[in-house]
């Protein structure tokens, strides 16, 4: 059986010492009070509910299922899911981060990121259930009504009451233009909804009175396409004017899908009949309302796969220590046994440090987006609001695919460190792997992610924000420039920033005489992009460490932070020249394939 520990040390070494973020909540007057310890202790009591309430359900979850009844369309999650949502919510878990004027504790946004990765760590079937929560309540605090608010934000927020997001078709999934669902308007001001989703996680479930899905429909008259899209709030019971709740909503499970992985969420076929709503935002602009909830979700898609990696080395870890096979190339190391730990192997170390490498990168990522995301919506300057806004966007789809792509190939690496028990259920490997790969799919897949980063976020401003990273990066670079001990980390990233210019330029040259261009090379694109950002964040890491290592401080942690940095530059960072040559390849080899692809 799996084991997991809160990586409670590198979350505050993240926060406290490489990202310093209460100094910046003393610029923000919402935060101006917070303080490390209070952090510290949140997180801590959080780290004991992710590893001892649903921590222990996660194998037996994925072993049971969801069940479903056709007959009353109900659906009965795992044995145990109930109860811990049950302390989750009695604990004010599920108001960490919310806004106080409806129930919430007004915590800032990394603390809950940081919760949510142990969550994930812990059981990412079970934390979807109140995660989808968080995505529809950003929505409905930018675009809902002063009533809208007050009718359901007290309730989502304290976890009565959960949240979905409600858009693909059987016949669309990214292309939401092509949807069908249909809102005809009512005389009351009401909608009457009437369709079908499918894929919609969390969609049912027996754990709370009433689910609160956004929906995307189209009005009688709306323009075709995506610009005809407008967004709906449909709760599974409706809801009184006293707050208390009414009838059944004309919306139901139809069916639950049959998944390779995250078996303990219900995946949902949606079906609206003559179902109540109200719309969101103004007709046929659904979308600001749902790039909301979807960017949200792509943040924390991204802190899946964090939590999944971080999950699966701790695992591999312990059992690369255990497991003796074969001798160490360089002679005996464990004279006393029969063989040596598999940990003296290269190749198991470099699965191992690969996989640390990309978990440590990609919660240092994480938290500098949360911080983005406070800054752009709490701090007091508005130029600041909009750089950080800005970065946020461009990071965004970075943080989504790149981290879970890592997920899909640390999670992999760690099963194999078990060679053949890693591929048997009981050791818990092989459903890191299961549950890793749908993150790469869902809140639009990584080739997706891919050209909106490429797209819309670089080229869409000329390199505008590219180049205000790379200020950053810049910024490091002259603080280190000059300083022996950092010169690994530093060179790399200083090369690469400057090549992205030429890179990207040629990109967008080629673009403009073929858009299937810019298709072609967004998928490596990005990954350059995301290792260039995990750079920058690994050479502060080493920065942090290496001038605690020369102010005397002895802890191994800080040793441990250096020598991961040198791996990740020498082993990890060097997949960029590749994937800069891959990516100039062009799109002919690609799309001048008919007779290939008969």
């Amino acid at each position: 059986m799996p084991t997991y520990t809160p990586p409670l040390r590198d979350m505050q070494f993240v926060m406290h010492e490489m990202l310093k973020v209460t100094e910046d909540f003393k610029q923000m007057p919402l935060y101006a009070d917070m303080d490390a310890e209070t952090i510290n202790a949140v997180l801590e009591e959080g780290g004991k509910f992710a590893a001892e309430v649903i921590f222990p359900l996660n194998v037996s979850g994925d072993a049971e299922g969801c069940g479903y009844d056709a007959v009353t369309h109900a659906v009965t999650t795992p044995k145990g899911f109930k109860e811990a949502y049950r302390q989750y919510i009695d604990a004010g878990w599920a108001a960490l981060a919310c806004d106080p004027e409806f129930g919430g504790q007004g915590l800032p946004l990394v603390v809950n990121q940081c919760f949510y990765e142990m969550l994930n760590s812990a059981n990412q079937a079970w934390t979807m259930y109140p995660g989808l929560t968080h995505g529809a309540y950003a929505s409905l605090i930018s675009h809902g009504t002063p009533e809208q608010k007050q009718t359901y934000l007290p309730k989502m927020i304290s976890g009565e009451w959960t949240g979905t997001m409600c858009l693909t078709e059987a016949h669309c999934g990214t292309d939401l233009g092509l949807m069908r669902t249909k809102a005809d308007p009512q005389a009351d001001g009401t909608f009457k909804l009437t369709g079908n989703k499918i894929f919609i996680s969390a969609g049912e479930q027996d754990m709370t009175a009433n689910i609160v899905h956004l929906v995307l429909a189209r009005l009688p008259d709306a323009p075709p396409g995506i610009k005809g899209v407008s967004l709906f709030i449909v709760p599974k019971f409706l809801v009184n004017q006293d707050g208390s709740l009414g009838a059944r909503n004309g919306i139901y499970c139809g069916g639950l899908e049959h998944k390779m992985g995250i078996k303990g969420n219900a995946t949902a076929q949606i079906v609206l009949e003559d179902a109540v709503g109200s719309i969101v935002g103004q007709p046929n602009k659904g979308m600001n309302g749902m790039f909301v909830m979807m960017n949200a979700a792509r943040l924390g898609v991204g802190n899946q796969g964090q939590g999944l990696i971080e999950v699966a080395y701790q695992n591999a870890l312990a059992y690369a220590k255990d497991r003796i096979q074969m001798r160490s190339l360089t002679g005996a190391k464990a004279k006393d046994q029969a063989a040596d730990p598999i940990i003296v192997h290269p190749d198991v170390r470099k699965m191992l440090l690969t996989a640390k490498a990309y978990s440590e990168g990609g919660r240092a990522l994480l938290c500098f987006s949360s911080m983005l995301r406070e800054k752009e919506h709490n701090h007091p300057d508005e130029k600041v609001r909009q750089d950080s806004g800005e970065m946020l966007a461009m990071l965004t789809p970075i943080v989504k695919a790149f981290s879970t792509d890592n997920g899909w190939t640390a999670t992999s690496a760690c099963l194999q460190v078990f060679g053949g028990h890693g591929y048997i259920k009981e050791w818990g490997m092989e459903q890191f792997v299961r549950d890793a790969r749908i993150n790469m799919i869902y809140e639009g897949t990584n080739t997706v992610q891919s050209l909106d980063l490429l797209g819309r976020k670089i080229l869409g401003n000329n390199g505008a924000t590219l180049r205000k990273f790379g200020k950053l990066i810049g910024k490091l670079v002259e603080e280190e420039g000059s300083n022996a001990k950092m010169a690994e980390f530093i060179t790399p990233i200083a090369t690469l920033g400057e090549q992205m210019t030429k890179f990207t330029t040629e990109i967008a040259m080629k673009g403009m005489q073929n858009p299937d261009e810019v298709g072609a090379a967004a998928v490596d694109y990005l990954r350059v992009a995301g290792h260039l950002v995990f750079g920058y964040f690994w050479a502060r890491m080493a920065q942090v460490a290496l001038r605690e290592i020369a102010a005397g401080n002895a802890d191994p942690f800080y040793l441990a932070k250096v020598q991961t940095a040198r791996f990740y530059f020498a082993k990890l960072f060097p997949e960029t020249a590749t994937l800069m040559r891959t990516a100039r390849a062009g799109s002919a080899v690609l799309m001048d394939t008919n007779e290939a692809l008969l």
